[in-house]
């Protein structure tokens, strides 16, 4: 399983595609403070539709806070600014994938605190500045979770 962390999320219909997203993929969600909505907002409801009583959901007054919580593990940065490619990472079950908020990404000082080597950006387009925030966690921790072999998921049987 993967912890997906989201710094400061700010658009509740992303943060609940997330929580729809984690219960489909084998994640677990953690919320950093503040947050840009209430977590009874009915906007972050519909687009998690009947998910949200299903994710493992954690919010956390601060990212130390978090780090606390979760003990040693390999966190990874997601960012548009980074330059390792994601594809060039060797994910790990327990990883932890932490993402920025949807206007401003990571603060420098969150990036910082990584490792440059783990951080990591999503190819794209030249001239392209970013994915939507749900968009580019599905893209990252379905990765993870590719490079696992999608462990534990259900297989389609062929027709």
């Amino acid at each position: 399983m993967f912890e997906i962390v989201l710094h400061r999320p700010e658009i509740a219909p992303n943060t609940g595609n997330i929580m729809r997203l984690c219960v489909n993929a084998p994640a677990r969600l953690h919320l950093i403070e503040p947050l840009g909505f209430h977590l009874d907002d009915r906007r972050l409801r519909r687009a998690g539709m009947d998910y949200r009583e299903r994710a493992v959901l954690q919010r956390h007054r601060t990212l130390q806070d978090c780090m606390d919580f979760l003990g040693e593990r390999r966190w990874v940065a997601f960012s548009s600014h980074a330059r390792r490619p994601m594809t060039d990472w060797s994910f790990q079950a327990g990883d932890v994938l932490l993402f920025g908020s949807e206007t401003a990404g990571l603060p420098s000082d969150v990036l910082d605190g990584i490792p440059r080597e783990q951080r990591l950006t999503i190819p794209q387009m030249p001239g392209a500045r970013s994915l939507n925030l749900s968009n580019a966690v599905a893209v990252g921790l379905y990765e993870a979770w590719r490079q696992q072999g999608f462990a534990g998921a259900v297989r389609p049987t062929r027709a």
